[in-house]
């Protein structure tokens, strides 16, 4: 399994991160297969295959957790891929083809329209600098549709507030340029002015244990869960309809940009998404538009 998960970092380029959970859901799968007494992943068959899944839907931890459809699938997936790699390399092993996905749990897509994005916007008080940096948070992950993950990444190096862009890479190790707004621009020039430090990261923390100066600031970058947490204060301040994460935030930058005309490709590239069938949830946002179409296009009786 080592082999697999070196080739994952070496071969598909997946990030540590991904690579991690990768190796997290096979732990899971053989311990679970040692457990029914087998000794090689060349006796896994279709009904052993249903067995597990069985016992991956019937699974609760300590904590009475049980997995969702989703995770449920990432164990799948993890598998099935770790199956290919030994198809490649010539082992005697199920065929992955035979290793069907459960279907994915349906998830309601949760985002708001500009107006209510600029309440948002407005939330924090940018009198102080932790309010000050909360409102250049707020103000790039809508103009730029930054998943929560790159926004942490972001280090003061790669920002370029002359051109109001610039590079990211995202999942699946995908570079992409982003751009940034007028206002988006000039609230993050404001936060890094106010900073009297040369820490590399371009959001950081304000609690607990500061380090010198001269030093790099890495253990000063901002966590997701903080960025998370910060969102979900300020919706609820803005009394948004809905519980607003960072990712509700690119789903509505996604939103806002298809409403004023923006082609699913042109949306897909600053996105990031490998698939333009990912970006294609965002149909509702043209659908209206379909109404106009009929109207002009078809013929009409009396």
């Amino acid at each position: 399994m080592m082999d697999f998960l070196e080739s994952l970092e070496v071969e598909r380029n997946l990030s540590p991160l991904t690579i991690r959970n990768y190796h997290h859901y096979l732990e899971r799968f053989n311990a679970w297969f040692a457990e029914q007494g087998y000794k090689s992943i060349e006796e896994l068959d279709k009904d052993i295959l249903r067995k597990y899944r069985i016992y991956l839907s019937r699974y609760v931890d300590e904590q009475n957790r049980t997995l969702s459809k989703k995770t449920q699938s990432y164990h799948i997936i993890a598998l099935r891929s770790w199956l290919k790699w030994l198809v490649k390399n010539d082992a005697k092993v199920l065929h992955p083809e035979k290793v069907d996905l459960p279907k994915a749990e349906s998830i309601p897509m949760k985002f708001v329209s500009a107006e209510k994005i600029q309440r948002l916007l407005d939330e924090p008080d940018v009198t102080d600098d932790q309010g000050l940096r909360d409102r250049a948070i707020l103000e790039v992950l809508f103009s730029t549709g930054l998943r929560v993950s790159e926004l942490v990444s972001l280090n003061r190096d790669q920002i370029d507030l002359d051109r109001r862009e610039f590079g990211v890479i995202g999942k699946g190790r995908r570079p992409r340029v982003v751009f940034l707004s007028d206002a988006a621009a000039e609230w993050l020039e404001r936060w890094l002015d106010a900073r009297e430090d040369n820490w590399r990261p371009v959001f950081i923390r304000f609690s607990g244990k500061k380090p010198d100066l001269l030093d790099d600031g890495e253990q000063m970058r901002l966590t997701t869960r903080s960025v998370q947490r910060l969102v979900d204060k300020y919706s609820r301040r803005a009394r948004l309809p809905i519980k607003l994460s960072p990712h509700g935030i690119r789903h509505s930058f996604a939103t806002d940009l298809l409403s004023n005309g923006a082609g699913l490709r042109d949306v897909q590239e600053m996105l990031g998404h490998k698939n333009i069938a990912t970006t294609q949830i965002y149909t509702h946002v043209t659908q209206p538009q379909l109404r106009k179409v009929h109207e002009k296009h078809h013929s009409q009786t009396q």
